[in-house]
């Protein structure tokens, strides 16, 4: 069934009105006929089963016929706080994050960071971009939430806002050994905890950011024995997460 994101106040009792875009890709692109239903979306986990009422001047009525409230979300709170990597691969990295459930990303300027943002306009056009990137993800495949790609921040910064707003912070690191950190960690995860993913840039972590990190309280971890790419780390310590948040909801 097609799916829709609209804002919440765009959604009344028993009607929803969309224009613009989303009438013209209804009515023009999908041809939708009066009575044919779609899957309204309000970017915050609820889902409108609704069925077309009547077509205006610009302008498509849909019926509510069900509410209900989205299971494609899982049962934690991850934000993935990515070194800034060089070239495109961010969007590479977004784009499956939001695949792998992440409901955040935080793009984090480091110390060995190559890749750099520019001027202020030039870092709002890409964060826009980002965030479009985002949305796009969350629609293929089926998100009831639509991700946030926030503004930059330095390292610093992005660890106080994780300290402040993460139950758990996980660091992985090169020189980390052994796996049971990172299981016995997991293994700890509860319904609604927010999880803090923090994946260094090309050239890794400087010393001074994981001393900072541990002084925050980050659990300092290993993703194995081999050194993973920026691109490679976040996707798979994201994928780790996913996979057992969504099996402890199976046996739960």
């Amino acid at each position: 069934m097609p799916r829709f994101y609209v804002d919440p106040s765009q959604i009344g009792t028993d009607r929803i009105v969309l224009g613009g875009g989303e009438y013209n890709h209804i009515k023009n692109v999908l041809r939708k006929q009066v009575g044919d239903t779609l899957l309204i979306c309000d970017g915050e986990g609820r889902e409108y089963e609704c069925s077309v009422d009547s077509y205006g001047d610009g302008e498509v009525m849909l019926r509510i016929d069900s509410v209900k409230e989205g299971k494609t979300e899982l049962s934690v709170h991850m934000t993935l706080f990515q070194g800034l990597p060089k070239k495109d691969k961010m969007e590479l990295i977004i784009e499956k994050a939001v695949e792998l459930g992440a409901c955040e990303v935080v793009p984090v300027a480091c110390i060995r960071s190559v890749a750099k943002m520019g001027d202020e306009k030039r870092e709002d056009k890409k964060i826009a971009r980002w965030n479009a990137i985002a949305e796009a993800a969350a629609k293929q495949s089926g998100r009831g939430v639509i991700p946030v790609v926030k503004d930059l921040m330095k390292f610093p910064e992005a660890m106080r806002f994780a300290k402040e707003h993460c139950d758990m912070i996980l660091f992985p690191y090169e020189n980390a050994e052994g796996m049971n950190t990172l299981r016995n960690c997991v293994s700890k995860m509860w319904p609604g905890a927010r999880i803090g993913v923090f994946i260094g840039p090309e050239g890794g972590f400087d010393p001074d950011e994981v001393a900072l990190a541990k002084n925050a309280g980050a659990e300092i971890v290993s993703l194995g024995r081999r050194i993973l790419r920026t691109e490679t780390a976040g996707l798979t310590m994201l994928s780790y997460l996913m996979i057992e948040a969504e099996m402890a909801e199976v046996q739960s």
